[in-house]
């Protein structure tokens, strides 16, 4: 049966991945991507992000800020929506504790607005992006979803735990089903130019020092942007209860020292550190217990880092040469 899905942050990183993988893979779903291309990093990269996507006839972009209602909703004022994907979201947790309130409009209100109009336009599923860094400095990992006693370091991280709690709102007065999926430490082709394994690329391609912050104990839990959508996917599909808060991860923590390492090998070039003082709002670790993605989605992870690395690496080359 055909069916219509909205993507908020359609032109994203994560977002224009998932758009590629449903209309590769289920021909009878149509989407509709809205996006408001921010300055954060160049709109240009978002652009060429769905290059592909839209010269699909299933696909249409939408040009709005999702906070600003009167930008979009009156171009899907007639469109019947089976699901929302919300991805929009200011990203970032350093950039997040000098802009707080920016944070909070976008990712709060934002998702305020955006469950307004569902609600009232009869839209039963909505898919909700959330973060790892909702569990914050949490020492018990690795991390459940059970485990509500959060201690959030940045307004980034606060701004997902209030979204999450405003879908549970929507669950208990309208019986909207709402799925928040916390993501954890996602990279890939595409990846924001400000995240930390692109700018190590572009650091040891330029023969330069990369720049540590702390110690390279802090661990992540790195997942590739591949399993990231076969998670949101797998979501769109699950209909068994109405709230449910899903880790999607690699299962695996490993370490700055080690993740650097691995793309020297991968790159085939020697690594040199230029160590610096800690950040504030970054955790020391990260690490997901993906049992109830498993038992609830079916998820399973496939992508190795080393693996990941690689088909990035690749990717990377090839569009420095466009």
């Amino acid at each position: 049966m055909p069916q219509h899905i909205l993507i908020t942050g359609g032109a994203g990183f994560i977002g224009s991945h998932l758009a590629d993988k449903l209309l590769l893979c289920q021909p009878d779903t149509y989407i509709t991507a809205v996006d408001n291309f921010d300055d954060f990093y160049d709109p240009r990269l978002k652009h060429r992000n769905i290059a592909a996507a839209r010269q699909n006839p299933r696909y249409r972009l939408l040009t709005a800020d999702i906070c600003q209602p009167d930008q979009w909703q009156s171009q899907v004022a007639h469109t019947h929506f089976d699901a929302i994907v919300h991805l929009a979201a200011k990203a970032g947790v350093r950039p997040s504790i000098s802009r707080p309130q920016a944070y909070y409009e976008v990712n709060v209100r934002g998702t305020q607005v955006l469950l307004d109009w569902a609600q009232r336009n009869g839209v039963k599923r909505f898919i909700f992006g959330s973060s790892s860094s909702v569990y914050g400095i949490n020492p018990k990992v690795p991390w459940v979803e059970s485990d509500t006693d959060f201690m959030p370091i940045s307004p980034y991280a606060a701004t997902k735990i209030a979204a999450e709690m405003l879908g549970h709102v929507y669950t208990h007065l309208y019986g909207m089903q709402f799925i928040a999926l916390r993501f954890f430490s996602v990279y890939g082709e595409r990846q924001r130019p400000d995240l930390a394994i692109n700018k190590f690329v572009q650091a040891i391609e330029g023969n330069e020092s990369i720049p540590f912050f702390g110690n390279g104990s802090i661990s992540r839990d790195y997942t590739h942007v591949s399993d990231i959508t076969d998670g949101i996917i797998a979501a769109l599909g699950y209909r068994d209860t109405n709230y449910e808060i899903i880790n999607l991860g690699n299962g695996h923590a490993i370490s700055l020292s080690d993740m650097v390492r691995c793309l020297g090998e991968v790159m085939e070039c020697e690594v040199r550190i230029a160590q610096l003082p800690e950040q504030a709002g970054d955790v020391p670790q990260t690490c997901a217990d993906i049992d109830e993605a498993r038992r609830l989605l079916g998820y399973q992870p496939r992508i190795s880092l080393t693996e990941g690395l690689r088909q990035y690496v690749t990717w990377h080359q090839k569009e420095a040469d466009v």
